[in-house]
């Protein structure tokens, strides 16, 4: 048999060309060659080489950097310096600078294609040999070298170490329960070869997330047992207050907590600050490997400020100046203040596009606890009616002027399995059919406020949880609670911590969540459909469901219904195949399961997204999705390409 041999490197295709365009056109790219130009010292580090500090620019960057011509991608060219301000509500979200940051092995462009950005080069075969080639003289922000020996590393001595990893590999490495065999060519040359294929390996690559399958060797090998003294290790661990050496490893390996300044990163920004409850200043990456066709060294921008502020305060700091780029806790309720502002604060507000499959989606748990009520919910009759109660038409009148789009949980049309029967399916309100859908399910008793009984004699009141963070989740089930009453519903909804209500709903104590849909909204045939089956106690419809999954039968149970157990058969198949065409007709008939069953509630989808940028910054989108995946938020949209004017 011929193995199908396939390169990412200069990958351009569009999200709607034809499945058989893109098989053709796929197999046929070839790694263009390097392209050699003398870059430009940014001003930061002139007087740090000049005192030896720091080496030369041309010394710093790879052999082959990533060179990006913004005038093809219809961007301008900048200059290097300047201070960004943005604002987080948590310490802890200094980890966004890694989402933001978005420097990946491979990661999506702006059209949503996955290219290499870290690596220079991937090549696979039969969908299932995976061969990653680094950039040559690559290096971590600290100098060292970034090699194939940091892939071995986090292999052998971490994701293989029983004391750092109890529970084994990442599940996105393991194709039906069998790691792969990984192979070190040479320093620059890594493969990844599993006996079967395994379509989730790279878009997991370019994930909001991601999973990181290499470390700064050369600094974590000192916290490490197989590679440090015994005594130096236990002085370590004295002066730490650590109870062992992998209690001190894990705390100090955090690559996506970003709180560790210590840490070596590829990110093209340095985190300066030591973990704190008031501002983090970061700083480029002298070894970044991103450059522009006319020789200036990425990021653009210099420094970036993060106040930590409470979620309730940033509008008006946005509006007082405070701010330079702000996006993460703003919502379209706080447009008509952000817009007001603009004159005081000099910044300019753009609406974006959620890009999740639904701005707020009702979640009836199956697995919840209540015998009842788990019932009714596993009853697709009473989904249904519950989606048809809705009125999706003042709830966008109300909260988005009309602007988001009242749809049920599906593709977006940037997806290129969107359809208007998917969108509008169970959307649609009619309450003379929902009642007449609830009194055939047996729940034609009501009570003398007209809520209907259950069949025990209890009111049919559900309890929505929300995370309380947007005011638009609560406005909009005030709006669902009126609708409802019209079907002998009663709604009571209540804030909880965003933790406590996970940890409710994994347990089954939670009846009713309420979040965003699915966080891909613009899916393609190689989206690894994880939103659409039972295979992640995240998704609040099967938190159980998915618990058996990811824990290969230890927690959860199975699923009950026909239906999620079709969802899980398809994903296996989706998963065993590296063909575009099979990947697709897994999705299509996944997608008309949900559309047909209802497992989530959706109200509007394409909702506006407001982000304030600075009227010196460039090169921001003023129309682009928001997304969580794809696109890493701000990600997708290379923050390192902004920069500021005078």
């Amino acid at each position: 048999m011929t193995r199908r041999r396939t390169r990412f490197p200069e990958l351009r295709l569009t999200r709607r060309e034809g499945l058989a365009a893109a098989a053709a056109s796929i197999f046929a790219l070839a790694a263009g060659p390097a392209r050699a130009l003398d870059a430009i010292e940014p001003a930061l580090f002139k007087e740090r080489v000049a005192a030896g500090e720091l080496p030369p620019v041309n010394e710093r960057l790879p052999q082959e950097p990533l060179v990006v011509d913004l005038a093809e991608k219809g961007r301008e060219f900048g200059k290097a310096g300047g201070t960004l301000r943005t604002i987080f509500t948590r310490a802890r979200d200094i980890r966004y600078m890694v989402v933001y940051g978005y420097a990946r092995l491979v990661g999506f462009d702006h059209d949503y294609n996955l290219t290499p950005d870290i690596l220079r080069d991937v090549v696979v075969e039969d969908g299932r040999i995976f061969t990653l080639h680094l950039r040559k003289g690559h290096k971590w922000s600290d100098g060292a070298p970034f090699t194939t020996e940091d892939f071995r590393y986090w292999w052998e001595d971490v994701a293989n170490n029983e004391q750092l990893v109890p529970a084994g590999p990442p599940a996105l490495l393991l194709v039906d329960g069998q790691a792969p065999r990984v192979t070190v060519v040479s320093e620059t040359e890594i493969r990844f070869e599993w006996a079967s294929p395994n379509p989730r390996f790279l878009p997991a690559l370019a994930q909001a997330r991601p999973p990181f399958i290499y470390r700064p060797s050369h600094f974590m090998k000192k916290f490490h047992e197989a590679y440090t003294d015994k005594e130096e290790l236990s002085q370590m661990l004295r002066q730490t207050r650590s109870r062992n050496w992998a209690q001190l490893h894990n705390k100090l390996d955090n690559m996506y907590n970003f709180d560790n300044p210590e840490l070596p990163t590829l990110q093209p920004w340095v985190n300066t600050t030591e973990p704190n409850g008031q501002r983090y200043v970061l700083e480029r990456n002298p070894y970044y490997h991103r450059v522009d066709a006319k020789g200036v060294q990425l990021p653009y921008i210099d420094t970036v400020e993060a106040e930590i502020a409470a979620a309730g305060l940033v509008a008006s700091k946005v509006t007082l100046g405070e701010s330079d780029l702000q996006i993460r806790t703003l919502t379209f309720s706080d447009a008509p203040v952000l817009k007001k502002g603009e004159k005081t604060g000099n910044y300019t507000t753009y609406l974006w596009t959620n890009g999740a499959a639904s701005e707020i989606a009702l979640y009836p748990n199956l697995n919840y606890e209540d015998p009842a009520f788990q019932e009714l919910f596993r009853t697709a009759d009473f989904r249904r009616a519950l989606s048809l109660g809705i009125d999706r038409r003042a709830i966008n009148k109300s909260l988005f002027y009309g602007l988001a789009k009242e749809r049920a949980v599906a593709p977006l049309e940037q997806s290129p399995f969107f359809t208007e029967a998917r969108a509008k399916a169970w959307a649609e309100h009619d309450v003379d059919k929902a009642n007449a859908m609830l009194d055939a399910l047996g729940l034609d008793q009501k009570d003398g406020d007209g809520t209907r009984k259950l069949p025990d004699g209890r009111r049919l009141e559900l309890v929505v949880e929300t995370a309380g963070e947007r005011t638009e989740e609560s406005d909009a089930l005030e709006l669902v609670a009126e609708s409802w009453r019209l079907i002998g519903v009663k709604l009571i909804f209540r804030p909880l911590d965003r933790d406590i209500l996970r940890n409710s709903a994994y347990q089954g104590a939670s009846m009713m969540p309420v979040w965003y849909g699915w966080n891909n909204g613009i899916p393609t045939p190689s989206s690894p459909p994880d939103d659409l089956a039972p295979v992640d106690q995240a998704n609040f419809s099967w938190p159980m469901w998915g618990q058996h999954w990811q824990t290969k039968g230890a927690a959860g149970e199975p699923p009950q219904i026909e239906p999620a157990q079709r969802l899980l058969e398809l994903y296996k198949e989706w998963q065993a195949s590296p063909d575009e065409e099979r990947q697709a007709a897994a999705w299509n008939e996944m997608l008309d399961i949900h559309a047909d069953q209802i497992f989530a509630i959706g109200l509007v989808s394409a909702a506006p997204q407001p982000i304030i940028v600075s009227n010196r910054l460039r090169n921001v989108p003023q129309k682009a999705i928001y997304a969580w995946e794809p696109g890493a938020h701000l990600g997708v949209h290379r923050v390192d390409e902004f920069f500021f004017v005078e």
